[in-house]
């Protein structure tokens, strides 16, 4: 016969806890799930550094040495050449400084134009293409064409429309229509900066109209109906309800195309070659005749990385700007 004491009454009976012998293995199964997302992401950091950083700091290294023909061969061991490169660059009255800024004025009044030309064409493509009508598909497949086409290939079909004696641009003008007294030089002289900017709106105003057309897709469609019924026209209803809702949409998209644009290095390049015509110098093809045409990379080099400073600072400008416009007001 067993007896029960006080103590053993009072003594409340343990539990065994089933997630006790658990928890180690969970918090090691967290852990590896934690850096899970880091080890797939691994990859693509490992090739954008050996892409871009790794170039990106030789660069700015480069535009310390004196580094020409002579010291190309083993550029490492080139002398240090400090501020000269820049000093060089910034000095206005010396032929070097002057060149570039004359190239930079053209490309901000090329990107200005090419910009804004591109926004508005998009833009009024894709509110046109809101209503349904037979077609409406087809349409906008072919809208995307010159966005879809390699860019050699259509800058190259440009150029042989831009031709003086047998161009496309030039029969229609002067042949059919009579607009010009005679054929005009549309790839020398003051005519290739419109050349250029043609080509350029050309291959640019698809992408504002993709992205504007994904934008209008957001905007319910009882806002129309609602400021109809209001007695507001086609005009005051693109004013007061698309453009505002597309604020978001247009602050990201002016941005991509000003730093496409004032880059754009093959549409150029491909037009004219290496000698660029004077009227369309885009600082994009100044900087490689600097580079590879003179052999003068220290220079070349510094041009750079006073383009990636003004790109820096421009952009971070706009960013805070539009940043301070989205901000809702506090009474």
């Amino acid at each position: 016969m067993t007896t029960t004491t006080p103590e053993a009454v009072q003594r409340p009976v343990a539990k065994a806890d089933p997630g006790a012998a658990r928890g180690p293995r969970r918090r090691t199964g967290r852990s590896h799930r934690a850096w899970l997302p880091y080890l797939l992401l691994l990859p693509a950091l490992v090739l954008e550094l050996l892409v871009h950083l790794v170039p990106m700091v030789m660069g700015i290294v480069m535009s310390f040495k004196e580094l020409t023909q002579f010291t190309l061969r083993d550029w490492g061991a080139a002398p240090w050449n400090a501020l000269d490169n820049y000093e060089m660059s910034v000095d206005f009255d010396a032929p070097v400084g002057e060149a570039l800024l004359h190239s930079f004025l053209v490309t901000c009044g090329f990107t200005l134009l090419s910009v804004g030309l591109c926004w508005l064409i998009g833009t009024a493509a894709a509110v046109f293409m809101q209503d349904t009508f037979k077609g409406r598909g087809l349409l906008r497949a072919l809208f995307l064409v010159p966005y879809a086409l390699p860019v050699y290939t259509a800058v190259i079909t440009w150029v042989f429309m831009f031709q003086h004696d047998n161009g496309l641009v030039n029969h229609v003008l002067h042949d059919q229509l009579g607009l010009t007294d005679q054929p005009s030089f549309w790839l020398i002289g003051d005519n290739s900066f419109w050349a250029l900017l043609v080509v350029s709106v050309w291959k640019g105003w698809p992408f504002a109209f993709l992205i504007v057309m994904a934008g209008l897709q957001n905007i319910p469609r009882e806002l129309y109906e609602a400021a109809a019924l209001d007695g507001a026209g086609v005009w005051q209803q693109i004013r007061r309800i698309t453009l505002p809702s597309l604020r978001p949409v247009n602050q990201v998209l002016v941005l991509v195309l000003f730093l496409w644009t004032f880059n754009d290095f093959n549409t150029p390049y491909v037009m004219f070659g290496k000698a660029a015509p004077e009227a369309a110098d885009l600082i994009s093809v100044h900087i490689y005749q600097a580079s590879f045409v003179t052999w003068n990379f220290g220079t070349g080099s510094a041009m750079s990385v006073l383009l990636l400073l003004f790109l820096l600072v421009v952009t971070g400008v706009y960013l805070a700007l539009t940043s301070r416009n989205r901000r809702p007001s506090r009474a």
